[in-house]
């Protein structure tokens, strides 16, 4: 290689090196992964390439594994179409996406919002609160560890205390909707109350299928009688133990996968009671 062809990839892989964030782009709010984690992330990688003169990151193409605008590194705008309150904490907030696009989110994946300021109690939730229509929210990602796959696991157990709900709705919807996925499913929601319990005409939708089964625990309430007939059958009152995790990893239908969400707390007391119950720890998914 003569020297101007030397200086030729040197310049290359020089267009290649990630371009560190600006001060203005990281939000300041402790968010992880942070802009700047994401920045030494594929500035390491560079180098390594770079080091090794991998030239397949010269190729010029990207791996893009989501169809729409969405980055992990930089914010975008969303106008914000439509908002409906659910129950006394929840709400339900739709987004608009431009022309025909598509969001890209696999199920189980996430996004990180940016706001200026945390509010001292209750974090960002009064900004939630504030949100109409018409509105602007900035999200970036999609960030998740887990990913799932149509008839990866014979039977999912999933575990959601509060908006531990959320990651479940897309993974489970992604099952039912698909006809060739024979996932069996046990969906378990924990909540204070009945009145918390949100997306019910969805949940009771979804236990319709062959291979759902939904059940609820809630911690403050203790009367069947004053639940609809519907729900005494499939509901708990307390708290998600060891031996309701036991009885529900025994009547799975076949070996579960775990899924779990919620609280810290939450998810570190699950996570003992599974081992407890019997499953690996490459048998359960904590969010």
């Amino acid at each position: 290689m003569d020297k101007g062809e030397e200086d030729d990839e040197e310049e290359a892989w020089l267009q290649l090196r990630p371009v560190e964030p600006l001060p203005s782009q990281c939000c300041g709010s402790g968010c992880s992964p942070c802009v700047f984690d994401l920045y030494q992330r594929d500035l390491a990688s560079w180098e390594a390439a770079r080091a090794s003169k991998d030239r397949s990151l010269l190729s010029g193409e990207e791996t893009q594994s989501c169809p729409s605008k969405l980055s992990p590194e930089t914010f975008l705008a969303f106008l914000i179409s439509a908002t409906d309150r659910l129950t006394k904490d929840t709400y339900l907030v739709r987004f608009a996406l431009p022309g025909n696009s598509q969001l890209g989110l696999r199920p189980g994946q996430h996004l990180i919002l940016r706001y200026t300021q945390c509010y001292q109690t209750g974090l960002m939730s009064q900004y939630v609160e504030s949100w109409k229509a018409g509105d602007t929210a900035f999200w970036r990602g999609p960030f998740g560890g887990f990913f799932y796959k149509p008839n990866q696991y014979g039977e999912l157990l999933m575990l959601a205390a509060g908006t531990g709900l959320a990651p479940m709705v897309p993974i489970l919807q992604s099952i039912t909707d698909n006809a060739e996925d024979e996932t069996f499913i046990t969906l378990v929601g924990c909540f204070k109350t009945f009145e918390g319990i949100y997306l019910k005409t969805f949940l009771g939708e979804q236990a319709r299928f062959w291979n759902v089964r939904t059940f609820f625990v809630l911690s403050q309430e203790n009367s069947l009688e004053q639940l609809p007939w519907s729900y005494r059958d499939k509901t708990h009152f307390g708290r998600l133990g060891r031996d309701l995790i036991e009885e529900l990893v025994g009547s799975c239908r076949r070996k579960p996968f775990a899924l779990v969400c919620g609280s810290a707390e939450f998810t570190k007391d699950v996570a003992g009671y599974l081992l407890s119950a019997g499953l690996a720890e490459d048998s359960y998914f904590l969010f």
